[in-house]
């Protein structure tokens, strides 16, 4: 059995010296393959690296998150094709899209000016991503009809965009689902409190389906509360296989094939 954890963050565990066993446990659970997501450039050689190091088991993206836009926004993105065209290159862009639940609350002129931010570099993105044709990751948190509005007028290819750690409702998915996209689910979904997840995943349908850890966080029932890690995508797998009524197995390769598919693993 193989599952493929489509969104994680494996630069954290490098930088402690955990790497080794993070993935010594994932492949014991049957995680034999993961995407380390890019957030900002401090991580982007250091992942790339990991996907060298790790051949065929580390994948890895490149991309400027919402959280990390700052004013030097334009620098960063700058650095981003070149990516493509060295030995090993990224699975695809992102994170990126937009964010407005983590802007600053007490200073709304400061929050405003980071939204303008954070607008410019995920159009800057796309711009990149349509240029490449690569598969694009999407964070939306709290704004996702301005970015599903932006990804319309940039003129990507829905059928290869993404919107990770999926937690909308159904009317959400709907809109993903008419323009040809994906939404992917992390252990959110085995939450007591995520009805209309369970549903939109529902409306997205198991053939269509992607699974994620989004580690070190959102970790899965039963381990909520402690630190995520890829080895625990396995809970979310076997939550979802119930939610669908099929095998583990079953819910293993289907998944697989849609992110060898979408990724181009």
């Amino acid at each position: 059995m193989t599952l493929i954890d489509t969104h994680t963050h494996l630069d954290g565990f490098a930088r402690r010296g955990e790497l080794p066993a993070v993935l010594a446990r994932a492949r014991e659970a049957g995680v034999t393959e993961m995407i380390s997501i890019g957030t900002e450039s401090d991580d982007w050689a250091l992942i790339r690296d990991l996907a060298v190091a790790h051949s065929g088991v580390v994948h890895y993206s490149v991309g400027l998150h919402p959280c990390c836009v700052r004013e030097n926004w334009a620098e960063e993105v700058a650095q981003i094709e070149a990516f493509w065209s060295g030995e090993k290159k990224p699975v695809a862009l992102g994170e990126c899209g937009l964010d407005r639940f983590h802007l600053p609350k007490d200073d709304a002129a400061k929050a405003e000016q980071v939204f303008v931010w954070q607008r410019a570099a995920f159009a800057a993105q796309l711009e990149i991503a349509k240029r490449l044709r690569c598969p694009l990751v999407v964070h939306s948190r709290g704004a996702f009809a301005e970015s599903v509005a932006m990804i319309d007028a940039s003129g990507v290819d829905w059928t290869k965009v993404v919107f990770h750690c999926f937690s909308e409702g159904p009317a959400e998915m709907s809109e993903l689902v008419k323009r040809g996209a994906y939404g992917s689910f992390t252990g959110v979904l085995t939450y007591k409190n995520a009805e209309n997840v369970r549903e939109s995943a529902k409306v997205q349908g198991l053939a269509r389906l992607m699974v994620e850890t989004d580690a070190p966080y959102l970790t899965p029932v039963p381990h909520r509360g402690k630190p995520n890690e890829p080895a625990f995508m396995r809970h979310t797998a076997e939550y979802a296989a119930e939610l669908f009524g099929v095998s583990l197995a079953e819910l293993a390769d289907v998944t697989t094939q849609t992110a060898r598919g979408f990724f181009g693993l």
